[in-house]
């Protein structure tokens, strides 16, 4: 249950995100209230997570399916930059987030 937990938690990474760039640097009412709202429930499910995985192990995962999925969202939505070597780079993100689930799950 802590994996789920800890998916779901980086999902909602890629709500406020994607609601923080609509805010416009917290300049527009909705689109900020989305985003802080969605970034505590996202750390609310990562602190459930946290009662049986290593925070190390849970954090990096975290961090790597919310940066991971934000900039696809970046680049499907936003029109970014979808270069080779970015593209690269993001797949390094998933084999790291991957390879940690394992060594977890062992």
């Amino acid at each position: 249950m802590a994996w789920i937990f800890l998916l779901i938690a980086g999902l909602t990474e890629l709500v406020w995100a994607a609601a923080l760039k609509q805010s416009d640097g917290l300049t527009r009412l909705w689109p900020a209230v989305i985003g802080l709202s969605v970034a505590l429930l996202s750390v609310v499910v990562l602190s459930l997570s946290l009662r049986t995985l290593p925070v190390g192990t849970a954090y990096a995962v975290f961090v790597g399916i919310g940066a991971l999925g934000v900039a696809l969202v970046g680049i499907v939505a936003f029109g970014e930059s979808a270069s080779l070597a970015r593209l690269a780079f993001l797949a390094l993100i998933v084999v790291g987030v991957i390879g940690l689930q394992m060594l977890e799950s062992s």
